[in-house]
């Protein structure tokens, strides 16, 4: 398992650009910690997640307990969220502790799938669509750990829909005649959704 981060460590794992867009130096290799203190304001947040979210830098528990945190905080902006969704962490997370098993894994996957599709149905991109697909994600993520590149993607999925989720909240907030106002309010409730996601991404490097 990784300890350090470097841009040939990073390359194995062939990202979409090359690491040397942000970073110059290529004798740099810093601990994870290290690395993501120096650069989370550098690199895209998305891309720090999808890079960390894989079996060469978590065990498997810690990258479900991961994106079930995510999952969980983004529930706390809707009230009363489908049962079926709460379940999907629910399970994921029992999954993790050894508590609960495949089959479980995937009634409760299937589920949360069911339950996102609707909400998607009846409101189409809303913040309870956003929250349910976070959830469904982290369940798909918890399914998928064994293809690491499946699973990276899958927890950058939940990252996403959490800011997503965030950034829609802040907008229904917001009492403004200014779009550009608005605009700003939901960037910031987005950025403090990634931010936190980050903090707690650092807690398993500790």
């Amino acid at each position: 398992m990784y300890k350090t981060i470097s841009n040939k460590i990073i390359r194995t794992f062939k990202p979409c650009y090359d690491p040397s867009k942000l970073i110059t130096n290529e004798n740099e290799e810093l601990t994870v910690k290290e690395w993501v203190e120096k650069y989370r304001k550098v690199v895209p947040t998305k891309d720090i997640i999808w890079l960390l979210s894989r079996k060469e830098f978590m065990p498997e528990k810690d990258l479900i307990l991961f994106v079930v945190w995510c999952a969980r905080e983004v529930l706390k902006l809707i009230e009363n969220p489908d049962e079926r969704i709460v379940e999907a962490c629910n399970v994921a997370e029992r999954y993790a502790n050894g508590e609960a098993t495949k089959e479980e894994l995937h009634t409760a996957h299937d589920a949360a799938l069911v339950a996102a599709y609707a909400a998607f149905n009846i409101g189409g991109y809303t913040v309870a669509y956003h929250v349910y697909y976070a959830a469904y994600y982290a369940a798909a993520t918890t399914i998928a750990t064994a293809n690491a590149v499946l699973a990276a993607a899958n927890v950058a999925r939940v990252a996403s829909h959490a800011s997503d989720a965030a950034a829609l909240v802040a907008l229904a907030a917001i009492d403004t005649v200014s779009r550009a106002a608005a605009d700003d309010a939901a960037a910031d409730a987005a950025d403090a959704t990634r931010a936190s996601q980050i903090d707690k991404l650092l807690t398993y490097f500790e």
